[in-house]
């Protein structure tokens, strides 16, 4: 993989100038600096009157192979992400009719609003790699995605690979840090090592996790009673570290202090004392950046509301009730968000789920770039959290990188193996045990270097799901080997011998030496090689 060129595009007082080259380039408005220093290249931007920015991209040429897989790391952390091989073509929202996708805001859950999706061809953000079978890898990732996310794509048709900025429409005055590419060869432990060495990532020290959520068991539905129950029934052979309440407890999302008191009548603090007395964690749910339209803050608060440029609310999902983007510069949706976590620490919270993440950036500002919304963004997220630990989800990987202690990397599991027929032709952020599988095989390097991996459950109860028990002993065992957050939401106290029996198993393997020794998707058939202290097991699904 070796730079051909660079393209810089940008206007000024109406006049747009271009230009493509390997050297660095000046003229009266502004400054292209390209350098490569060993494996690492950069392109920065230096103004000398404000300017806005078309486009920033390099080209890399690569001749792929008819055998080569490609991993390209998907937008956030829902994205299905997994090695593909070369010419396969990723499936965007366009199939779907314009009324559906904007009534239910499609778009807003992944990059479908400024990513193309080519017949053929092949994107993700951040990082990727292509493997030739030869043992080696090449990588390619982004050492600046704090001053914008890095798009990158293959042009199989070209020989070429592209690594874009993701800046169109910035105005810079001044310094504007770019492209920053590490770009290697070698063994996949040595360059995810050197990638995040140079990101200046050090290793996660935090100790993996097991734990309990009740979303999979009640979804919303829970309360004092059913929350303690399910507390009573953990089984004594599983160290449960966490007990996570999660969406439910709230009258609306957004109202987070509104504590349901049907559901709990004495508020959270008496189930939160309960599982304290367990020498249990307690964790909850919270989606800081968004509110559900029947929620009481968007109607006495819309000044908090994300607003697009014509100044409209920015629809952000069409969970719950349908929910809206929160401007994260707003000083008084900050001030609520302080006294909601302050509240929270207040009550005996320990772990905090962080989830939605993706809507403080749906949209850039003038002065900011998605990716520089995001780090700020999760700049004051980890603020806010201080001592509580974190766990990111539904967040653009790179923004979580180093800063929070755990982080989901797949969609949430379904109740089946790749939830209903009409679902699998939507999003590629919806739920589906099949994808957040391949998601859990495909980024667990990042496990320990960037964060520690949350995989979403195991499940290996007989009710409440279809699974075969072959993908059910599948999903647990892939998440014990992969994963360092390990959480189920079974009743564990009506396990029979068989989920028993693989529950010491996936202990077995959580807590041994381990590692992948191959994993290959073809054509939808995962094939995963494993050896977990001496034993090399195979699991198909």
């Amino acid at each position: 993989m070796e730079l051909t060129a660079v393209t810089f595009s940008y206007r000024r007082n109406g006049r747009t100038f271009t230009v493509r080259t390997d050297r660095s380039v000046s003229n009266k408005f502004a400054d292209l600096i390209i350098k490569q220093d060993g494996d690492v290249i950069t392109a920065d931007v230096q103004t000398r009157q404000a300017i806005t920015i078309v486009r920033l991209f390099a080209e890399f040429s690569h001749e792929f192979g008819k055998d080569e897989r490609i991993f390209l790391n998907g937008y956030q952390s829902w994205t299905d992400s997994a090695e593909l091989p070369a010419g396969h073509t990723m499936r965007g929202i366009d199939h779907i009719p314009g009324a559906i996708r904007d009534r239910y805001a499609l778009s807003r859950y992944g990059d479908y609003d400024f990513a193309r999706y080519p017949k053929g061809e092949q994107h993700g953000f951040t990082y990727g790699y292509l493997d030739d079978g030869s043992g080696d890898i090449e990588f390619i990732g982004s050492l600046s995605e704090d001053s914008g996310f890095t798009g990158i794509a293959t042009r199989i048709d070209r020989s070429k690979i592209i690594a874009q900025k993701d800046c169109r429409g910035h105005v810079v005055s001044g310094a504007y840090k770019g492209l920053h590419l590490f770009v290697g060869r070698g063994g996949p432990d040595d360059m995810f090592d050197r990638y995040f060495e140079l990101m200046k990532v050090k290793p996660r020290t935090d100790k993996p996790i097991s734990g309990y959520t009740s979303w999979y068991r009640h979804y919303q539905d829970i309360s004092a009673e059913k929350l303690t129950a399910d507390l009573e029934a953990l089984d004594i052979t599983y160290p449960c570290d966490v007990f996570q309440i999660d969406d439910g407890y709230q009258t609306a999302v957004g109202d987070w202090l509104d504590i349901d008191t049907d559901k709990f009548p004495a508020g959270l603090s008496p189930v939160i004392g309960k599982i304290r007395e367990r020498d249990i964690t307690p964790g909850i749910w919270i989606a800081p950046f968004v509110c559900e339209e029947k929620s009481k803050l968007i109607n006495s608060h819309p000044d908090w509301l994300l607003r697009d440029k014509k100044g409209a609310p920015v629809k952000s999902g069409c969970n719950w009730s349908c929910h809206y983007a929160l401007d994260i510069y707003n000083d008084g949706l900050r001030a609520y968000l302080r006294q909601v976590f302050d509240t929270f620490r207040g009550w005996g919270i320990g772990l905090i789920k962080a989830d939605f993440l993706y809507a403080a950036c749906i949209i850039p500002r003038e002065d900011r770039t998605r990716g520089q919304v995001m780090h700020d963004a999760m700049a004051l997220l980890r603020e806010l959290c201080g001592d509580m630990a974190m766990l990111a989800c539904g967040v653009p990987l790179a923004s979580a990188f180093g800063v929070a202690e755990y982080c989901r990397i797949g969609c949430d599991v379904s109740l089946d193996w790749d939830d209903k027929f009409y679902m699998r032709h939507m999003h590629r952020e919806r739920p589906s045990t099949k994808n957040s599988m391949q998601n859990t095989v495909f980024r667990r390097q990042l496990s320990g270097r960037a964060f520690v991996n949350d995989p979403d459950v195991f499940l290996l109860r007989d009710d409440h799901t279809s699974m075969t028990w072959e993908q059910r002993s599948a999903l647990a065992r892939l998440n014990a080997l992969c994963g360092g957050v390990l959480f189920t939401s079974d009743d564990m106290s009506v396990y029979k011998d068989r989920q028993r029996e693989e529950l010491t198993e996936i202990m077995r393997i959580r807590s041994c030496d381990k590692h992948v020794i191959a994993a290959d998707l073809d054509r939808g058939e995962l094939t995963v090689t494993y050896d977990a202290g001496g034993k090399v097991e195979t699991i198909t699904i």
